[in-house]
């Protein structure tokens, strides 16, 4: 039994423990003191667990970072590649729209000179079909810019489309019957007044009265090239003058050595006149 005593103003107090009561005060000291150490001890244990997850977290974010950048580098990668793919297509899509420009050109060019035009498919520059070949494009863009230019100076077609009334070659002399003469062009049949067009572009080098040609204009090509329209009623034109395929140049008339409103039409190569005919169609 344990003693333990209290003083106040008047006497001291006596308070008995039994010995028992005091055995279980030190059983449950010794089990607080084993609780706390096992706590210290978890403590301790998930303070180092801390620490090694912490570390673990640094790494695993030191991992991310590195394959986000290798991420980022690969899209990088991918959209400069997409970007030079883009102005593969943007600069392929640009020789197509020229392309089809020159062929609509050429067309135009030839429904001046009443010839038929040339088809072509129309490529959708919004689809993926319009692949990126840009050589290909290019080459071809440069073939027809060779094209369009040797359309737009080269004879070819018709000044106007008429029926033929006389050809050329020897023929008989419309105004010396019996004997035969040469006829350096082709006649176009025709009323005073119907229009002639250049069969090509070119400079007008003559506009005037030509003895037999009557009133005429020559325009000049190039290559040695020359166009003669004669018998004209009227000129359209003055020397000097720059002139376009299918440009009015005169009218139809019956002026110099006629017998009636027609339109002679020559081709002349370095000075010397040869067959019109075989530069009425289109030929390549």
């Amino acid at each position: 039994m344990g003693i333990f005593t209290q003083k106040n103003q008047s006497q001291p107090r006596v308070v008995q423990v039994r010995a028992k009561h005091f055995n279980s005060l030190k059983l449950a000291m010794a089990a607080g003191f084993i609780i706390v150490m096992v706590l210290m001890t978890a403590i301790m244990r998930l303070n180092s667990q801390v620490a090694e997850q912490s570390h673990e977290n640094t790494r695993l974010h030191s991992q991310i970072a590195t394959l986000q950048n290798e991420v980022d580098k690969t899209t990088e990668d991918a959209l400069l590649a997409n970007a030079e793919k883009d102005g593969n297509r943007s600069q392929a899509v640009g020789y197509i729209e020229n392309i089809q420009s020159k062929l609509k050109s050429i067309n135009n060019y030839l429904s001046k000179r009443g010839l038929r035009s040339i088809g072509f498919k129309t490529v959708n520059l919004s689809s993926n079909k319009a692949k990126s070949d840009t050589k290909m494009y290019s080459e071809f863009n440069s073939y027809l810019d060779k094209l369009v230019n040797n359309i737009a100076y080269m004879p070819m077609g018709y000044p106007r489309i008429s029926s033929f009334t006389s050809f050329f070659g020897y023929r008989g002399n419309p105004f010396d019957f019996g004997n035969s003469e040469f006829h350096p062009g082709l006649d176009f049949k025709g009323n005073k007044g119907d229009a002639v067009k250049c069969t090509a572009s070119g400079n007008v080098i003559y506009a005037a009265r030509a003895g037999g040609y009557g009133n005429c204009v020559r325009i000049k090509h190039p290559n040695g090239l020359e166009t003669w329209y004669g018998h004209l009623s009227k000129i359209n034109v003055r020397e000097g003058q720059r002139v376009t395929v299918g440009d009015v140049i005169g009218k139809v008339g019956s002026t110099g050595r006629s017998t009636g409103p027609h339109l002679h039409y020559e081709i002349r190569k370095n000075g010397r006149p040869v067959n019109p005919k075989q530069y009425l169609s289109l030929n390549m």
